[in-house]
């Protein structure tokens, strides 16, 4: 973590998540003295997604993802399908950040994706790939679909970064990096939503005081996120081999699910002990086993969960409870036993249409399918567990379900670099 002391960190924390004119100004005054590296648009990958190999890693070859995080919500301005006028601006816009930025989490990571109710404005699904319309995928949740028709998600682990990017892909700024602007996203886009969020040890303890925390500030200094524990391991992740799209026009892209989850973490830490937390969020056999110390650092690049998946059944008996982890890893495997998803969340304390803090988690996932998604989903669901003891119940003793309560989700496809601009269905 960088050496900030606390009056910056109050800043920066502010800067992102407020996302003002003011809050750039204050952010641009506490950034580093060294600008970001510039960027060479030639030596982007080819592959949106492409991340892994330009972040931070720990010890054990874990990723880091960015340590800030936006997520804007865009709607074309016109009905019917873009011209080629509309590409050619946003294409612009876009070209500007490959030359502002490194690709990286010292300059910039970002992707643009578009969902089915942008491929209606074509009347016809992008060809070749898994892309349905988002629905309810558990009993108990009745979610907001985003159906907006881009999607920006940009990282950075500066904050300045993120937010001079912002502000020059909507009109805000005609300078980024020292380079100029001329051309918006907003010269033919209207951002809907914007979301924020962050990651990385010590930012959840800092920002912890937000409703869905008890009082008791119990986040620890070392997490990532707020329930306390590490996650991302290295060998429990798809590989972004795995999650690309191998054919058709849109190959080399990749579909992206993200859900906004509230977080209800009171009963979390005032009525689970440390072992009942790991058994939920991991597995009993984790708590019985002694695997998991402090927030998990200790598990190095493997959550050890596949020891586990055959033991659901029988832990479900003997402890009453079942992981979460546990469950979605039933699911999250492929035939060889590679896992399917690679998950890219964050923390927030968005309150999506109020500025209330809340504890909440948006929560990017990639897959080379939208099923893909929607299995792991139904098996950490955890439905069928509920009928082998009535001391696991839908919503208790099941996971952290109970904790976790999904406010909107929506399906978009994330196309290669050479088609993010406004693509046609079967380019």
């Amino acid at each position: 973590m960088p050496p900030y002391d606390w009056s910056r960190r109050d800043v920066l924390k502010a800067a992102v998540a407020t996302g003002t004119t003011a809050a750039l100004s204050a952010c641009l005054d506490l950034a580093p003295d060294d600008r970001p590296p510039r960027g060479s648009p030639a030596s982007k990958p080819a592959r949106q997604h492409a991340w892994n190999d330009h972040v931070r890693t720990d010890e054990y070859g874990n990723i880091e993802l960015p340590r800030h995080q936006t997520l804007l919500y865009l709607s074309l301005d016109r009905d019917g399908q873009p011209t080629e006028s509309d590409r050619e601006t946003v294409e612009r816009a876009l070209a500007v950040l490959d030359e502002a930025y490194e690709w990286s989490n010292d300059g910039l990571l970002f992707s643009v994706a578009y969902s089915p109710a942008y491929f209606e404005r074509f009347d016809a699904a992008p060809t070749g790939v898994d892309l349905p319309q988002p629905e309810p995928l558990s009993p108990f949740e009745d979610p907001v679909f985003d159906t907006q028709d881009v999607l920006v998600h940009l990282a950075s682990d500066r904050a300045d970064v993120v937010l001079e990017t912002e502000h020059a892909l909507t009109g805000r700024s005609d300078e980024m990096n020292g380079i100029s602007v001329d051309a918006a996203l907003t010269d033919v886009l209207t951002v809907e939503s914007r979301r924020t969020g962050f990651v990385g040890a010590g930012m959840p303890a800092e920002r912890q005081d937000a409703a869905g925390i008890p009082d008791s500030k119990p986040v620890p200094e070392e997490s990532p996120l707020f329930m306390g524990f590490t996650a991302g391991f290295r060998e429990n992740q798809a590989t972004e081999d795995d999650v690309t799209i191998q054919s058709g026009p849109f190959a080399g892209g990749t579909t992206k699910v993200v859900s906004n989850l509230r977080q209800r973490l009171d009963d979390w830490y005032g009525e689970q002990n440390y072992d009942e937390r790991v058994m939920e969020l991991f597995s009993p056999g984790h708590a019985a086993d002694d695997l998991v110390e402090g927030v998990g650092n200790n598990l190095g690049s493997n959550s050890r969960v596949d020891d586990y998946v055959d033991d659901i059944e029988e832990h479900v008996r003997e402890y009453g409870r079942v992981g979460h982890a546990q469950k979605a890893a039933r699911a999250n495997r492929d035939s060889d036993g590679n896992v399917r998803v690679l998950r890219r969340h964050f923390e927030s304390t968005d309150d999506i249409g109020s500025n209330r803090a809340v504890a909440s988690l948006h929560f990017p996932s990639l897959q080379r399918e939208i099923s893909t998604f929607k299995d792991v989903r139904r098996a950490m669901n955890g439905t069928d567990v509920t009928e082998v003891t009535p001391a696991v119940r839908q919503r208790v003793n099941n996971g952290i379900l109970e904790y976790i309560f999904v406010r909107r989700r929506g399906y978009f496809l994330v196309p290669p670099r050479g088609l993010r601009a406004l693509p046609e269905p079967d380019p």
